[in-house]
């Protein structure tokens, strides 16, 4: 049986989320000198720009001014912190 380690996730308003992965996962996509924060860190920016794209560009009907200037806003901090553009990372741009 695999044990698990649990991250802490908290909002501006105070709520919090525990998240539990599997223990070693993050350890997986770690590279060598990298705290397991950054990683899971990274990993949510990650899956929060994907998810993004996915509303504006790929999604059914005309998609919300808002909606495409949160994803504009992703886009911009996914570069920011990863020093490419999204559409780099995944291969594709629209």
């Amino acid at each position: 049986m695999v044990d698990t380690e649990t991250y802490t996730v908290e909002a501006p308003n105070g709520d919090v989320e525990e998240i539990e992965l599997p223990a070693g996962l993050v350890d997986v996509f770690t590279e060598q000198g990298e705290s397991p924060t950054v990683v899971v860190g990274d990993l949510l920016i990650q899956s929060f720009a994907q998810q993004a794209h996915g509303v504006v560009h790929h999604s059914q009907g005309e998609t919300p001014a808002d909606l495409e200037a949160l994803n504009e806003k992703m886009e911009a901090l996914f570069e920011e912190r990863f020093g490419v553009s999204l559409g780099e990372a995944m291969g594709h741009s629209h």
